[in-house]
């Protein structure tokens, strides 16, 4: 499959009597990697479930190049979706497992699964069901980066890996793309690690999209400007402060809109501190219940 483009239009999903999505519309392209956030029960794991053939939409459609996945032969080993899985019960090893997905999915590649697994600092032929939680982790990444689908999905797969498998993860990542090109999707609550992997964010909120951007633009959204008091309540008057902090004479605010060249120059005569906010501190500012600040 090449320059595959994942489209997902109006699709919502009802679960008995709650409607978990509602009317989501995204689109994805081969190549880059969406960083998908949202707080806890914001509806991220159940949208990727929909992309994932998991389940099909109450309403609306998803397809892939224009098909619909749900129950197709032909695109269903096209999309991996790797998650925290279960493993006590697990008596097969690591490589059974990559033998098993290269008899379904053509592109996998079982050399590069193995020089994974020398990456990662893990044997491949010990029971999953001996190993430690991070090792576990890790096998799950290895048979996502190794699938080498057209879509790839990790849904917080770092769950239990230790701080250097995290970041040998995250290097094979930005090399993904250049080994066998893809849309690969990164679920995450771990934003401030991961930030820097992601060419476009989305962020979910109960169950809707409230942003899909370039991240270089979203992060162009706030700014933080610190300075005394006086000067900075003036500045930020009429603006959207998403929070502020207090430290003796200093006052910092994190305002939520972009600068114009007018305000720049006011920034700078009266000698304020601005600078960018990371995408953490956006993301958090902007799925929190808004409270009165005094």
């Amino acid at each position: 499959m090449t320059n595959s483009v994942l489209e997902i239009k109006n699709a919502s999903l009802d679960i008995k009597k709650d409607n978990v999505l509602e009317d989501i519309t995204l689109k994805m392209e081969q190549g880059k990697v969406y960083g998908l956030l949202g707080r806890n029960g914001a509806g991220k794991t159940t949208l990727l479930s929909l992309i994932a053939s998991f389940r099909k939409p109450t309403r609306g459609s998803i397809t892939i190049d224009g098909q619909d996945p749900y129950e197709n032969e032909a695109l269903m080993p096209q999309v991996d979706f790797l998650y925290e899985v279960d493993y006590s019960e697990e008596y097969r090893t690591p490589m059974d497992l990559c033998k098993l997905t290269k008899r379904y999915k053509d592109n996998f590649d079982l050399d590069y699964a193995k020089t994974l697994f020398q990456g990662f600092g893990i044997t491949y032929d010990k029971p999953i069901n001996r190993m430690s939680k991070g090792q576990q982790a890790a096998v799950n990444a290895i048979i996502g980066l190794a699938s080498n689908s057209a879509i790839t999905i990790f849904d917080e797969v770092t769950n239990g890996m230790d701080a250097p498998s995290r970041e040998y993860f995250y290097q094979k990542v930005l090399e993904a793309n250049e080994r066998h090109p893809r849309t690969m999707i990164l679920s995450t609550h771990i934003v401030s690690e991961m930030e820097y992997l992601f060419d476009e964010v989305i962020i979910i909120h109960h169950g809707r999209v409230l942003v899909q951007e370039p991240l270089d633009l979203f992060l162009e959204r706030g700014f933080r400007v610190t300075g005394p008091e006086e000067k900075v309540a003036e500045f930020t008057h009429n603006m959207d402060v998403l929070a502020r902090q207090n430290l003796g004479p200093t006052r910092s605010d994190m305002v939520l809109g972009r600068m114009d060249e007018a305000q720049q120059a006011k920034a700078r005569s009266s000698y304020l501190n601005i600078s960018p906010l990371k995408l953490q501190e956006l993301f958090i500012r902007m799925t929190e219940e808004k409270e009165s600040m005094q």
